[in-house]
Order: C-alpha cells, then sequence, then structure tokens
C-alpha cells in the first residue's frame, strides 16, 4: 500500500517529508492514482496537492486565532473499491486523520462515504454525483457535483431550440451508481420536454463493442444519442460509430467532452461531439486563494502539464470547504466542523460553494461543444454561442 504526503508547514521544508502524527491539520484520501480509471483520478491527487500547497503558502488554516498548517495523506486504491474502503478505514482508525477528501467515480463515494459515516467524520468530495449518495440521509459527507440526475437538463433545453429539432432519442447507460442515476433522471426530463424515448438500453461498464447498440439505434432512426459513461466507453462509441456510418443530428457525453486527453485521442472525430460541464475557468469566478478561476486554470497547466478541468476544479473546492468551516468553527473538532460545512457560503474558483440540506452542491451544467479541436461552451439558459448541427456525416467532414 503507498501512500503520499504534502508536507509543506514550515518546518518540513527544511527537514523533509514529517509524519501525520507530527501534523497540524491532516486530511486523508484514498484515490485512484493507477488501475483502469485512474486517468480521471489522478485529477483529485493533483488538486488536493494542489489546494494544499496553496493554503499553507498563505499562512495556512486560522483556528480560533492560532495559524495551522494542512498536511496531506493520500492513499493509492488502485481503483479496487474494496480496497478504498479498507484504506478509508485505515484512515481513519490507525492514521487518526481529522477529515476525509473523496475519491473518483459514485460507486466509490456512496461506499466510502458509508464510512466517515460509521466514524462521524466529515468527508468532502467532489468525485460523485450520483443521487444515490444523498438519499442515505448521512449527516457527514458533502459533495461539489451537481446531481447525476439533472446532468442532461441543460442539454435537452437546448434540444427543444435547435433546428430542426431532434425527435426521437436514444438514452445509453453504463451499469454502474453514476450513469444509472443520470438516465433515472433524464427518462422524466425527456417526457417533459416531449421527446420521443425511442431507445433505452443499459450496457456493462468498460463495454468495448457498441456495434449492435448502434445498428439499432440506426434502425429506430434515433436522431439524437445521449450516453452516460466512462471515458474509454465513449471514445469506443464514437469511432464504432464513424466505423459503421452512422451520425445522427446530435450526440452528447457526460464525460469526455471537456478532457484535452479525449480530444487527443481521436484528433478530429471529437469534433461535434456535446458534452456537459459543471466549471469553466473564468475570471469571474473569485477565489480567496487563487484569485479567480482563469488564474487557476493558468497556475494549473504550468504546474501540471495538462489542462484541468471540472474535476479538478471540484477537487480544490473541496480542500478550501474543509478550510472555510475549520475556521468558522474555531476548531478542528469533528462534529463542529461538519455543523459549519452544512452552513458554509462562499465564492471559489469553482462557483459558489453552498450545500443544500442533503449536502449536495447545485450548480448548472453548461452545454459545451467540441469544435475544431477546441471546447466551445454552447448553452446555460440560452445559447452562449453557436453549435455546430447538425451533425454531418462522416464522410462529408
Amino acid at each position: 500500500m503507498t501512500s503520499r504526503f504534502a508536507c509543506l508547514a514550515a518546518v518540513a521544508l527544511a527537514a523533509g517529508c514529517i509524519s501525520a502524527a507530527q501534523a497540524d491539520i491532516v486530511l486523508g484520501a484514498s484515490v485512484q492514482e493507477t488501475g483502469p480509471i485512474a486517468n480521471t483520478g489522478r485529477y483529485y491527487t493533483d488538486a488536493y496537492n494542489f489546494a494544499v500547497d496553496k493554503i499553507n503558502a498563505a499562512g495556512g488554516v486560522d483556528v480560533g486565532g492560532k495559524k495551522e498548517k494542512l498536511v496531506l495523506k493520500i492513499y493509492d486504491n488502485q481503483s479496487d473499491l474494496n480496497l478504498s474502503v479498507r484504506q478509508y478505514v485505515q484512515l481513519l482508525t490507525q492514521d487518526k486523520v481529522n477529515f476525509l477528501l473523496g475519491p473518483f467515480a459514485s460507486n466509490f463515494a456512496i461506499a466510502d462515504s458509508a464510512i466517515s459515516e460509521k466514524y462521524q467524520v466529515p468527508m468532502v468530495q467532489g468525485g460523485g454525483a450520483s443521487d444515490q449518495i444523498y438519499t442515505r440521509n448521512f449527516k457527514y459527507v458533502f459533495g461539489t457535483l451537481p446531481p447525476a440526475s439533472d446532468y442532461f437538463g441543460s442539454t435537452l433545453a437546448m434540444m427543444k431550440q435547435l433546428k430542426p429539432m431532434p425527435g426521437k432519442i436514444a438514452l445509453l447507460f453504463a451499469d454502474d451508481a453514476f450513469d444509472v442515476s443520470v438516465a433515472d433522471g433524464t427518462r422524466p426530463l425527456i417526457q417533459r420536454q416531449g421527446f420521443d424515448l425511442a431507445f433505452d438500453q443499459k450496457y456493462a461498464s468498460n463495454a468495448s463493442d457498441f456495434g449492435s447498440i448502434i445498428a439499432q439505434i440506426k434502425a429506430k432512426q434515433v436522431q439524437a444519442v445521449l450516453v452516460a459513461g466512462h471515458e474509454t466507453e465513449v471514445l469506443n462509441f464514437i469511432r464504432q460509430a464513424k466505423s459503421l456510418n452512422y451520425a445522427p443530428l446530435m450526440y452528447s457525453f457526460t464525460v469526455g467532452v471537456p478532457s484535452a486527453d479525449f480530444r487527443k485521442s481521436i484528433g478530429a472525430d471529437a469534433d461535434y461531439a456535446f458534452g456537459m460541464t459543471s466549471w469553466m475557468p473564468s475570471a469571474d469566478q473569485k477565489d480567496r486563494w487563487f484569485g479567480d478561476g482563469a488564474a487557476f486554470n493558468k497556475a494549473w497547466i504550468a504546474k501540471y502539464q495538462y489542462e484541468p478541468d471540472y474535476h479538478a476544479a471540484s477537487g480544490v473546492a473541496d480542500v478550501e470547504a474543509l478550510v472555510h468551516a475549520i475556521e468558522a468553527a474555531g476548531s478542528t473538532d469533528p462534529k463542529k466542523v461538519r455543523d459549519e460545512l452544512a452552513k458554509v457560503n462562499f465564492p471559489s474558483l469553482y462557483g459558489p460553494i453552498k450545500f443544500a440540506a442533503n449536502g449536495q452542491i447545485s450548480l448548472p451544467q453548461q452545454v459545451i461543444q467540441v469544435q475544431k479541436g477546441e471546447v466551445k461552451t454552447i448553452y446555460s439558459d440560452k445559447f452562449l454561442s453557436q453549435p455546430l448541427y447538425p451533425m454531418p456525416v462522416w464522410d462529408k467532414r
């Protein structure tokens, strides 16, 4: 089992890494640093470290008039859910961390937040959006991703205004907690907007063959395809849609589109793909430590040599939320900090941070699209730029 410390107290700068026992405030997490979903998990390791660095460099955390430093302890769960649960138990029972940050992915967040609830230690996580995380009446889990059930809400609102308006819709979703929540929330939205849900299909996570599904939706003359899945599945879907020469009027994906790696993987074939994001960098997003969202974006690229997306921004906001709550409580007592987390309301590089009664944040999903290799913001509650629509057939691109 590997661990990583962000040891940034002044003494640590001179003497090297300090142990968790010597730390002022220890934040613990189990993150997918290796394994099948490490490509997204890395955002959280990098975000937690970046936020801790920045806060400590600014003097640390004011706890009842005393400045204390943050130390970060992260275990690599190797994309293994059972290992992740064991590591969160270890963080609390052996490592005695003060507070928890979350893993990536909703199925991990569901299982791991049960540990924080059992031991009554707050977890702030920006890696899981499934509604299932927040329907258990837990008091110690807080999340900075908006509800999965509304991920396609802004996309469907936009589709009502497209010309020609798509009529028949296919809804495809993986069989994990996040994607099932997306599908469960999307069905009533489709009905409310007056579209025809012509195809509704669950598929196995990590599916590589979408040939049969594409053949079926092509036969049903589906005009818009909505896919809730993982990035590798989305890439496979697009590659096979091209090979089968299937081009609906549009398709939209819950993941992939905001990521530079996604666009690099398939090059120009990423064009025309719609997606959504709860964050795009902006100078309007004022932040206590990073200045604003645009400055954060620039600093992240300089440090890590890749572009941040909403996973990175939400991960930083998780650390910031804990710091705001600790300072408001004037204490590191977990119950007092939990009560202050329930009341936080502050601007950040990610957007306004305020948790609902169930512990989840509410932020609008912006519709984005890849256009000539770049991500463009298309729609929020109105059109912000012109979409490339309808999508041309593959041999006419």
